[in-house]
């Protein structure tokens, strides 16, 4: 395990990482995740063998510090994911990012270019205010104690056992903050800068979740949209033949 300080106070970022070539794959995981658990069974498949690959937990979930003081912002959690991988030596990594995960990945891409050499998202946040069905929108609409006091229990219960499992080791009051963040959306907000980059962009949905809304603009700005069979917000998980493949630039 390694880690970077990310907030001038001593807290730090953490993260695992298997040897291997570069450019690494860096794997984010979305809102109340942890990328180990959704991403090491994808790095480990024999198409994908033989790169560097870190597994980064962002503030507040996972291995990683979570400090009170923190905003946990969408450009906190870029600026964290930064420090770990300037840590790392890293320059021109591939992100491949999940959900809440995503738009950090693409907050990080704008800030900080020259880490991010491509981008592979699943079902990522590229709009403010997402609609009130959203994991984010349902935490965001608590006050932050309340959440702290009272929701957090409540949502663990809600989101069925998959997302609980990892959602518990986050602190309830990064989780919230996280979650306001998100609806909150960045500037530019993060379809803009999908659309803006000049690296390779691929964006993964699962059919199960619907259309991806702006698909048309997407990719008239250059980002392969791939509807992905049979999998819903989990694709890793649904369909991991098709994410593989997506990771490893064959489709």
């Amino acid at each position: 395990m390694r880690q970077a300080e990310f907030d001038g106070r001593g807290s730090c970022i953490r993260w695992t990482e298997s040897p291997g070539e570069e450019p690494a794959r860096v794997y984010v995981h979305g809102l109340g995740s942890v990328s180990s658990v959704y991403h090491a069974h994808i790095a480990s498949r024999p198409e994908l063998a033989g790169r560097r690959s870190l597994f980064v937990d962002l503030p507040g979930h996972g291995i990683s510090d979570r400090p009170q003081h923190f905003g946990y912002t969408l450009e906190d959690h870029a600026d964290a994911l930064a420090a770990a991988l300037d840590a790392a030596g890293l320059t021109g990594a591939e992100l491949i990012a999940h959900s809440m995960g995503g738009a950090v990945a693409l907050v990080l891409a704008h800030r900080r270019p020259d880490l991010v050499s491509r981008l592979v998202l699943t079902e990522a946040n590229l709009d403010a205010d997402p609609p009130p069905t959203a994991g984010s929108s349902g935490i965001a609409t608590y006050e932050e104690d309340v959440f702290v006091d009272e929701g957090h229990a409540r949502v663990l219960e809600r989101v069925g056992p998959q997302w609980a499992a990892t959602m518990r080791l986050a602190d309830p009051r990064a989780l919230h903050r996280t979650a306001v963040g998100l609806v909150r959306g960045s500037r530019p907000v993060m379809r803009d800068i999908l659309e803006a980059l000049p690296v390779e962009r691929v964006y993964l949905q699962g059919d199960l979740s619907g259309e991806l809304a702006g698909r048309q603009a997407l990719e008239a700005a250059g980002v392969r949209v791939v509807t992905v069979s049979g999998a819903g917000h989990n694709v890793m998980f649904d369909n991991p033949d098709a994410f593989v493949a997506a990771v490893a630039g064959r489709v």
